[in-house]
């Protein structure tokens, strides 16, 4: 979801007024009530719009403030999605994908309607704000949007599968101390080669703010890698470009971040490579733009940490996993369950 986003306070001063808005709606927080009023005012005498509140639902997107924070989930989204596409009433599932499932582009196999396809995975694509947990198994489907076949729609169907027990499902964003500092933490991993088409590997990264989820990504990566350490050194600078883009933004919001972003990577090869460039017979072909994250760490901003494999979060964004280690990772990703109100739950049970 594309937002423009508006920073504005006066030289020295500390009240802020952030702004952010999609399309024709806007999102007004700011340090002082006196100017988020002032600013709703001007608008209210320009425009022709209405005031609707504390921030409760945004383009689909819940948010229920709690005392450890915010709660942002899209239960009923998904529950719309669910009737939409006829899955309501479906067998739930345990996990969004299948362990050992493969997808491939069979041009034997037979064709479904591409259109509705189309539809199913934008729907489960927007979801994506806000259910980590789905966005390995969406990324997955999304590479067959030209002509998908039965088993493609085999596999949307069992990431609904999946919804129809964790609707209630969201992000909790803990809040943190005022005038406080931050730590950043981003854990980045991959799955080498997985794709079976053009061996690219599937790479993953999500970063916590004070031990709440900020910012996640699931993407195949641009280039095929000839080994799983250059594979795990480009992802963990696509981490670090998503890295300095955050740290930017923080400045902006006059947000403290304590100390160096730390990187944690489970492989050490890679992160040898980040610090000086060793092996260099190995290693020269890799493009130079992939070399920015040498660049961070010599500055000081980054920090490459070496994270076991069995503790390696961002799994749960690179590959399918068995039950009960899916569940550990959702936990730890922080997708937690929501209380949707009474409202809503007599609608569910009409339904």
């Amino acid at each position: 979801m594309e937002f423009m986003c508006s920073v504005t306070s006066k030289m020295g001063e500390k009240k802020m007024l952030i702004v952010c808005l999609c399309v024709d709606d806007p999102l007004v927080t700011g340090s002082s009530v006196e100017k988020i009023t002032n600013f709703k005012d001007q608008m209210l005498q320009e425009f022709e719009m209405s005031d609707l509140g504390q921030l409760s639902y945004f383009l689909g997107i819940e948010f229920t403030k709690i005392d450890e924070g915010m709660l942002m989930h899209q239960s009923r989204y998904a529950l719309d999605m669910l009737t939409k596409f006829n899955m309501l009433h479906c067998n739930s599932a345990n996990t969004p994908t299948e362990v050992g499932v493969k997808l491939e582009k069979d041009p034997e196999e037979e064709v479904v309607d591409p259109t509705e396809y189309r539809r199913m995975v934008g729907s489960l694509r927007y979801l994506c704000n806000t259910r980590p947990d789905i966005c390995y198994s969406v990324g997955l489907i999304s590479r067959f949007m030209h002509n998908p076949r039965v088993s493609h729609l085999n596999a949307v169907k069992r990431i609904l599968r999946y919804l129809k027990g964790t609707y209630k499902y969201g992000i909790l964003l803990t809040k943190g101390e005022p005038g406080g500092e931050v730590r950043v933490t981003t854990y980045s991993n991959l799955d080498w080669c997985r794709d079976k088409g053009d061996r690219k590997s599937t790479t993953g990264n999500v970063f916590f703010l004070e031990g709440a989820p900020n910012s996640w990504s699931c993407t195949e990566e641009p280039v095929v890698a000839l080994s799983s350490c250059e594979a795990e050194y480009i992802a963990a600078c696509e981490a670090t470009c998503q890295a300095a883009w955050l740290d930017s933004l923080m400045r902006e919001l006059k947000i403290e971040v304590k100390g160096k972003v730390r990187l944690l990577v489970d492989n050490k090869s890679a992160i040898d490579l980040t610090k000086h460039p060793t092996s260099h017979g190995r290693s020269k072909h890799i493009e130079t733009r992939f070399h920015f994250i040498r660049e961070q760490v010599s500055k000081g901003k980054l920090e490459v940490l070496y994270c076991r494999s069995e503790d390696q979060i961002v799994d749960i964004l690179t590959k399918a996993l068995k039950g009960e280690h899916f569940l550990t990772l959702r936990k730890q990703i922080g997708v937690r369950k929501t209380e949707i109100g009474v409202d809503q739950q007599k609608e569910v049970a009409k339904t």
